[in-house]
C-alpha cells in the first residue's frame, strides 16, 4: 500500500520535470485513443507533433505556429498574473468575445474612411472591451464576495449570446445578401492586421504577445505589484500584514487578464479571422488555462507553452484531414495535457511512500 506524504518543501525537480512528464504521459494516453479509434498511434503523434515542423509544407505551417501561439500566449499571460495570485479568472474567453466585438465595432463605425489612427483606436478599444468584461467579476468579488470562477465563466455565454446578436444584427454586414457575418477587414485595409513578414503568419497579435510575455516578466521580477502578486499567492496573510490589499489585486489582476483576452480577440478578427461571425471563437480562452499550467505560470514558459500547444492545433488539424480523426479526440488529446499535468503537479508537493501498517 502507497500514501501520498507532504514534502516539507516544494520539490525543485518535480517543479521542472512535471511539465516534461506531462507531455510524455499525454503522447502515451493520447496514442492509446487513437489505436482505439482504429488508427496508427505512431502515424498519428507523427502528424501532430513531426509534421508541421519537418513535413512537406512546414515551410508554410511554422510561419501559422505564431498565428496560432500568439493569442494563446497574450491570453494566458493575463492569466496567469491573476492564477499566480489565487485569483481564478476562468472566463477570458468571454473577454476575448468582447474585445474582438469592442475592436471590430470602432473600425467598422468609421468605414470606408482611410485613416492610420483607426487600427490604433481599435486596439484600444479591444483592450477596454476585455477589460469591461473582466470587471463585471472583479466588481462582484470585491463588493459582493462573489465567487468569481461562476461569475467569469457565465459570462462566457452572455458574451456568445452578444456575438451572435452582432453577427446577425448590429455588426452585419449590410452588403452581404442576409447572410450573418460582418464586413471582411481583409477588404477594409485601414483596420485590417496584415502579415508584418511575407510567409511567416506574423502580425501584430505576435508582436503583442512578445510584448506582454517581456513585460510581465519585468512586473513579476522588478515591480512592487509583481512582488504583491507572488506574495498573495504563497502566503495570503503575510501579504495581509505587509499590507497589500487584496480587493486591488482582485481589480488589477482581473482587469489586465481581461485587457490582453480583449487585445487577442482584437488581432484575430481583424487578422486571421477577418470578420466577426457566429463561430469566431475558438476556445482560445480555455486553451490558455492549459497554457499558463503548462508553462508554470511563468512568462518565458508560457511562450513554449504556447507554440507547444500551437502545434498540438496545427497538427490535430493534419490529422483531422489526412488520418480522419475525430476533431472531438483532438480536443480530447488537448485536454488529457492538462489532466497529466495537474495530476504531475502532486509530486511537487506530495510524495509517495508505503503506508505503515497500524498496529493493534
Amino acid at each position: 500500500m502507497l500514501k501520498l506524504e507532504k514534502r516539507p518543501t516544494p520539490s525543485v525537480f518535480w517543479g521542472r520535470a512535471t511539465p516534461v512528464l506531462a507531455v510524455a504521459l499525454t503522447m502515451v494516453a493520447g496514442s492509446l485513443m487513437f489505436a482505439a479509434l482504429g488508427k496508427n498511434p505512431f502515424e498519428a503523434i507523427r502528424t501532430i507533433f513531426w509534421d508541421p515542423l519537418f513535413g512537406e509544407f512546414a515551410w508554410y505551417l511554422r510561419g501559422q505556429l505564431l498565428v496560432k501561439a500568439g493569442p494563446l500566449i497574450l491570453i494566458a499571460v493575463g492569466l496567469s498574473l491573476g492564477f499566480r495570485a489565487g485569483i481564478w479568472n476562468i472566463g477570458a474567453e468571454g473577454q476575448y468575445i468582447m474585445g474582438a466585438i469592442c475592436g471590430a465595432a470602432v473600425g467598422l463605425a468609421a468605414y470606408p474612411t482611410e485613416s492610420r489612427l483607426i487600427f490604433p483606436v481599435m486596439v484600444l478599444a479591444g483592450a477596454f472591451g476585455g477589460w469591461v468584461w473582466a470587471m463585471i467579476p472583479a466588481i462582484l468579488k470585491t463588493r459582493f464576495n462573489t465567487n468569481e470562477i461562476l461569475v467569469s465563466l457565465m459570462l462566457v455565454y452572455v458574451a456568445e449570446t452578444v456575438l451572435a446578436m452582432a453577427s446577425t444584427g448590429f455588426l452585419r454586414n449590410p452588403d452581404g445578401a442576409g447572410f450573418p457575418g460582418s464586413r471582411n477587414f481583409s477588404s477594409y485595409p485601414a483596420a485590417a492586421n496584415p502579415e508584418l513578414l511575407a510567409g511567416t503568419g506574423l502580425h501584430w497579435g505576435g508582436v503583442a504577445a512578445l510584448g506582454a510575455v517581456v513585460a510581465a516578466y519585468v512586473l513579476l521580477q522588478r515591480h512592487i505589484l509583481g512582488f504583491q502578486i507572488k506574495l498573495a499567492g504563497q502566503a495570503p496573510r503575510a501579504a495581509r500584514f505587509a499590507g497589500v490589499s487584496p480587493n486591488r489585486l482582485v481589480v488589477m489582476c482581473l482587469g489586465i487578464a481581461g485587457a490582453l483576452a480583449g487585445l487577442a480577440g482584437m488581432f484575430e478578427v481583424t487578422g486571421p479571422a477577418g470578420q466577426i461571425s457566429i463561430d469566431f471563437n475558438s476556445n482560445y480562452g480555455f486553451t490558455a488555462i492549459i497554457v499558463a499550467f503548462l508553462g508554470r505560470l511563468n512568462p518565458v514558459g508560457i511562450l513554449f507553452a504556447g507554440l507547444l500547444m500551437a502545434l498540438t492545433y496545427i497538427g490535430g488539424e493534419m490529422a483531422s484531414t489526412n488520418l480522419g480523426l475525430p476533431s472531438a479526440a483532438i480536443q480530447a488529446f488537448q485536454g488529457m495535457l492538462l489532466f497529466f499535468l495537474l495530476a504531475c503537479d502532486l509530486l511537487t508537493n506530495f510524495r509517495i511512500v508505503p503506508a505503515r501498517k497500524e498496529v493493534r
